[in-house]
C-alpha cells in the first residue's frame, strides 16, 4: 500500500460556481494540503468551463471522481438524453454541455465512480458521489441507520466521504464514518461554500467569500437558470431543515 497521504482537502458539488472555487482553494492552500479530492458534480453550471480549467491549472495534486452531474453532461454530448437529472435540469446542461471542449469531455470520461485514498490518522478513505454503490441515492443525518446497512454492507473502510445532498454531517453507519462534505457552489443552509479538511482527524469547514460579486459574476453569464442560481445558491441558500424535509421524500427506503 503507498505511503499516506497527511492531508486532503475534500470539494464536492462545485457545479460551475468558479467564485465559491477560487475561494475555497484559496484556502486550501493555505491548508498546506498533499491532495485535492474533488468529489463529483464539477457541473452543471454558470462557469463551467473556467472551473475546470481552474482544477487543471492547480499547482498542487488533483484527483476527481464523477457524480450525476458530471454524467448528465457527458450523456448530453454524447447526444443522449441525460438520465443522471430530472427533466427541469436538462435545458442548463445541454447549455453546459455547448460550452465545453473535446478535451474537457476526454477529462470528465476519465473519472472514475469512486477513489481510495490512504490518509494519515484516518486509515483509508473511501470517496463517493453519492453512496459506495452509485451516484443519486439520497440520505441524510436523519436517514435512519437500519435503511443504510445494506448500503454500505461490505465496505471494509473506515471512513466514507460522500456529498450529493449539499449539507454537511458526520455519522455512523455501522462501524463506518460516514462524513458529507457538503457543497462547494450550491450549499443548504448558510450562505458560503462548505468543504472538508482531513487528515489527521475530519474538519468541516466553511468558506466565506463575496457574495454579492459571485451573485452579479453569474448574473452576467448566459447560463439558463443564472437569476435563480445567484439568488438561491449563492446569496439566500434554501435553509437545512426545508431540504431535510423534501429529501425525507426521495431518501432510501
Amino acid at each position: 500500500m503507498p505511503n499516506p497521504v497527511e492531508r486532503v482537502a475534500a470539494i464536492y458539488d462545485v457545479h460551475g460556481n468558479l467564485p465559491a472555487l477560487e475561494a475555497v482553494l484559496a484556502e486550501v492552500r493555505r491548508a498546506g494540503v498533499d491532495l485535492v479530492v474533488v468529489g463529483g458534480d464539477m457541473l452543471p453550471g454558470p462557469l463551467p468551463r473556467e472551473s475546470l480549467a481552474l482544477l487543471a491549472d492547480l499547482e498542487l495534486p488533483v484527483r476527481c471522481i464523477r457524480g450525476n452531474g458530471d454524467r448528465a453532461v457527458l450523456e448530453e454530448m454524447a447526444g443522449k438524453v441525460p438520465t443522471a437529472l430530472p427533466e427541469s435540469a436538462h435545458e442548463a446542461v445541454r447549455w453546459v454541455a455547448g460550452q465545453l471542449r473535446p478535451e474537457d469531455e476526454r477529462r470528465l470520461a476519465g473519472w472514475p465512480g469512486t477513489l481510495r485514498v490512504e490518509i494519515g490518522g484516518l486509515g483509508e478513505v473511501l470517496f463517493c458521489h453519492a453512496t459506495p454503490r452509485n451516484d443519486t441515492e439520497i440520505f441524510t443525518r436523519r436517514t435512519p441507520e437500519e435503511r443504510l446497512q445494506p448500503v454500505f454492507a461490505g465496505i471494509d473502510v473506515p471512513v466514507v466521504v460522500c456529498g450529493h445532498t449539499h449539507m454537511q454531517f458526520d455519522r455512523r453507519v455501522g462501524a463506518i464514518r460516514v462524513v458529507n462534505a457538503g457543497s462547494v457552489g450550491m450549499p443548504f443552509g448558510d450562505p458560503g461554500a462548505c468543504w472538508l479538511l482531513l487528515g489527521p482527524g475530519v474538519e468541516p469547514r466553511h468558506t466565506h467569500y463575496d457574495l454579492a460579486r459571485a451573485a452579479e459574476r453569474i448574473r452576467q453569464t448566459d447560463y439558463p437558470q443564472a437569476a435563480e442560481f445567484a439568488a438561491r445558491s449563492i446569496l439566500q441558500p434554501r435553509s437545512e431543515s426545508e431540504m431535510l424535509d423534501l429529501f425525507s421524500q426521495a431518501e432510501l427506503r
